[in-house]
């Protein structure tokens, strides 16, 4: 899986957002990350995989395995459910 082109993350008000960076995306889209979202984010502009994520999570965080997965899972379900996942 992997992100949709069209949307770049930017620091608005301090705050990570991913903008539409085409005129076809509509900017009721544009959602805003937190530290966590905005890391795998930028994981998912390449191909990869849940159990890359959670993997890179582990590295990266201290964090369980099952809570790294349901985050992953949680976050990657919500970029399906928009339509920002290209599969």
């Amino acid at each position: 899986m992997k992100l949709k082109g069209g949307f770049v993350l930017s620091e608005i008000a301090g705050k990570t957002v991913a903008v539409p960076t085409e005129d076809d995306v509509d900017l009721n889209t544009m959602i805003t990350l937190n530290e966590t979202g905005a890391f795998l984010w930028e994981r998912l502009q390449a191909e990869t995989s849940v159990d890359a994520l959670v993997d890179a999570l582990l590295s990266e965080y201290d964090v369980d395995e099952a809570s790294a997965r349901r985050s992953v899972e949680a976050f990657v379900g919500k970029l399906k459910e928009n339509g920002f996942i290209a599969e």
